[in-house]
């Protein structure tokens, strides 16, 4: 009986550490477009450490994000650098992304983004590029909601933008 069980661990317990040790890169980006605002709104969700190792390595080696100490240089680190990382055509023309501001959840920090003055959506183009240079696995997921469609995309290092038709 201990054989059996001494065995059982033995092939058991290797499982355990593949799932607590492997880490996943992953950000959330939701698109909403507002017709009656003619305002395209995005909420992207980023694990804070993640945030936090890439704005020290870019910017700040000092920087801390969700804590009493934050500098108010923070949120100029983020809004610069999710403005570089994405890129948002609307109908084949660049559309101007305006940091609105963010706020923390548990382990997660949401930016907030905006883009107004938009009409129609016939086409939405996205490149979303976040932590793409600090992390080779990072997955960047959006999910959007345009004219009462949803739909979602997975973008990874290699597959950087996708195009999405509204017609």
């Amino acid at each position: 009986m201990t054989y059996i069980k001494w065995l059982l661990m033995l092939l058991v317990l290797p499982l355990f550490a593949f799932t607590v040790i492997h880490k996943y890169y992953i950000s959330v980006t939701q698109i909403d477009y507002l017709q009656n605002k003619q305002s395209v709104q995005v909420t992207t969700r980023i694990f804070i450490d993640d945030f936090e190792k890439l704005l020290r390595e870019r910017y700040d080696e000092t920087i801390t994000l969700a804590g009493k100490n934050e500098p108010t240089t923070a949120d100029l680190y983020i809004e610069r650098y999710l403005k570089e990382k994405i890129k948002i055509k609307i109908n084949n023309k660049e559309a101007n992304l305006s940091f609105i501001g963010k706020e923390y959840d548990v382990d997660i920090v949401k930016c907030y983004l905006e883009i107004e003055g938009v009409k129609k959506i016939e086409s939405f183009e996205i490149s979303n590029e976040v932590l793409f240079d600090l992390y080779s696995e990072q997955q960047n997921i959006i999910k959007t909601k345009i004219h009462a469609q949803q739909k979602s995309v997975i973008l990874i290092p290699q597959n950087k933008s996708a195009l999405l038709k509204f017609n």
